[in-house]
């Protein structure tokens, strides 16, 4: 992972050199060094999660032409360490990174006076260690961020900002202070464990039953459209979040038939159209509701219970409402689950580096 250190000197319109801002399209220049500056703040993030990594931090050895504004550099430096107490309960979980490629492109950049904005989208792979010997190549994501600078009397840009812009889980390298667990649990499906490796011996599914689900297919579709979104549905990323859309899809390929309906709200029914849709083939909680009520899912006692075509959901601050869906399509020799899932998407991520960025989490198993 390199990032080059010398950004190009952004030019100031001669419109906000005499006090006046000016809402403008950014040039060429100025697009070219806010992405490396961007680059190289992704690349440390992910840089410090690997097993073995250089010491070097890329955001700090820019020329001063483009930099981190003190406030964030300080803030970068609690988030780094954040992510390195979540590499030591990664270990502690038996999960490790050799190796990652975390490359960056700018969306759109808009600059305003001595303001600017910018999204960008990043893209990351990284290697698994072979710790146990069954993990798979590699893990995935894709992830959406805005960054804010601004500009000094001196001419010079500063980071001041960024904020992730995705729904869902954050990306394993993203610094996240975890929430702890509060209020009442909503009982309608009941927690799971998430101590490893929780009756990792229990019988293993059947991937093809006497019911016609097909999990192996449940699992090839959601690999397949991770990222690349399969046209013959409806994104609903602007509105909510994709997830729970996202696992519909890929159990209706793996043989779940509708439940249809008139009325969207009635969780008892699951069904999408060209037009419309059920509120349980979209929503989280009533997803669960669905499931359970219609026995087409069962909860299970531990995360680590999980196997292709299951469904993890998430709630993140323990309000009773479940957040986030996610489905399993590798399941390791030595009983750890690798979910792919929409918002952020993500291919194969390991349920222990869920938990450990989210251990104050509630977390809720499905076997379908």
């Amino acid at each position: 992972m390199t990032v080059a250190a010398t950004a190009a000197l952004l030019p100031t319109s001669a419109a906000f050199a005499a006090g006046k801002p000016d809402s403008r399209p950014a040039d060429s220049a100025t697009v070219e060094a806010f992405g490396r500056i961007a680059d190289a703040v992704l690349n440390d993030r992910t840089s410090v999660l690997l097993d073995s990594r250089s010491a070097d931090r890329k955001a700090t050895k820019l020329d001063g032409k483009v930099r981190l504004s003190s406030g964030l550099s300080k803030a970068e430096d609690t988030g780094l360490s954040s992510l390195k107490m979540r590499k030591t309960w990664l270990a502690a979980l038996g999960e490790a990174y050799t190796g990652a490629e975390t490359k960056t492109s700018v969306d759109k950049t808009t600059v305003k006076g001595n303001r600017a904005t910018v999204r960008v989208t990043e893209t990351t792979v990284l290697t698994y260690k072979k710790i146990r010997g069954d993990e798979p190549s590699t893990t995935g994501f894709t992830a959406h961020h805005e960054l804010n600078f601004s500009l000094g009397a001196n001419g010079k840009w500063e980071l001041t900002g960024i904020r992730p812009q995705d729904d869902g889980p954050g990306a394993i390298n993203e610094p996240r202070t975890a929430v702890a667990a509060t209020g009442s649990i909503d009982l309608n499906g009941s927690p799971a464990s998430t101590r490893y490796p929780g009756s990792r011996n229990a019988k293993p599914k059947t991937l093809t039953t006497k019911g016609g689900l097909d999990y192996k297919a449940m699992a090839a579709y959601a690999e397949k459209y991770w990222r690349s979104y399969n046209p013959a549905y409806r994104s609903y990323n602007s509105v909510g979040g994709d997830c729970t859309n996202f696992i519909s899809q890929a159990l209706k390929a793996g043989g779940w038939k509708d439940m249809p309906g008139s009325d969207t709200s009635d969780y008892r029914k699951w069904w999408y159209n060209k037009s419309s849709q059920s509120d349980s083939w979209v929503g989280a909680n009533e997803w669960a509701w669905h499931t359970l009520s219609t026995k087409r899912a069962t909860n299970l006692p531990n995360v680590y219970q999980m196997d292709v075509g299951d469904i993890l959901q998430m709630d993140f601050d323990g309000d009773g409402s479940k957040d986030h869906s996610m489905m399993t399509t590798y399941r390791s020799r030595m009983g750890v689950p690798y979910l792919t899932y929409h918002s952020t998407n993500t291919y194969r991520k390991s349920v222990a580096s869920i938990i450990a960025s989210y251990p104050g989490a509630i977390y809720y198993a499905y076997r379908t």
